[in-house]
């Protein structure tokens, strides 16, 4: 205190209530980790056959209004990596439960995907994985469905080799861009270069 006391002297009489020089910003931090406990429900909540839904979304809801009420008063949101930071542990969530779905559709019904489909090539010569559906009309009756072509047009066989050179040159420019920069690297640090022929032996 003596030293902004000391500072404050200095200044001339009409400066206009000054009280510090300092800029301050809160302090925040992430909550306490619980290990793997986090990725999983409420224990109280395990054998229950009715539980809350929503539940795990109040966290992100409640950033969310946060962030409204914020921009309704005008102010900046306090901590906005929150948002980012939910929003990556809910797509962790998500993607540990679809990994669940899919062990246990392999183990039933041996189907890798959700909805059964197939590869067939369109009328392009793109390989495209066509989704089965169901209709109420007989396929040779449905119209619909007989404009889908799943056959390639045999003018299309140039391109494709077209496609598959270019596929290949874009292959080999990356393979030789990456050979160029080692050769690079060898040059400005000889001695890792002795160190990897030394590796090898």
């Amino acid at each position: 205190m003596r030293k902004h006391g000391f500072f404050l002297g200095l200044l001339p009489k009409s400066t206009p209530n000054v009280t510090s020089f300092h800029q301050y910003r809160l302090f925040h931090t992430t909550l306490s980790r619980r290990g793997l406990e986090e990725f999983f429900d409420d224990p109280k909540n395990w054998g229950q056959e009715k539980v809350k839904s929503g539940a795990a979304w109040t966290c992100q809801n409640m950033i969310l209004t946060l962030e409204q009420e914020a921009k309704r008063q005008r102010l900046p949101m306090p901590s906005p990596e929150q948002l980012d930071k939910v929003a990556d542990s809910m797509d962790a969530l998500d993607k540990v439960v679809q990994e669940g779905e899919d062990a246990l559709r392999l183990l039933q019904t041996g189907q890798e995907r959700a909805r059964p489909g197939a590869w067939r090539r369109e009328i392009f010569g793109r390989i495209v994985w066509h989704k089965f559906k169901q209709w109420v009309i007989p396929w040779h009756l449905n119209k619909r469905y007989n404009r889908k072509r799943f056959f390639v047009m045999p003018y299309v066989d140039h391109f494709l080799r077209l496609e598959c050179e270019k596929r290949a040159r874009i292959k080999a420019r990356k393979e030789n861009l990456e050979r160029k920069k080692a050769k690079i690297l060898l040059k400005k640090f000889p001695h890792f270069a002795e160190a990897q022929k030394s590796s090898l032996v």
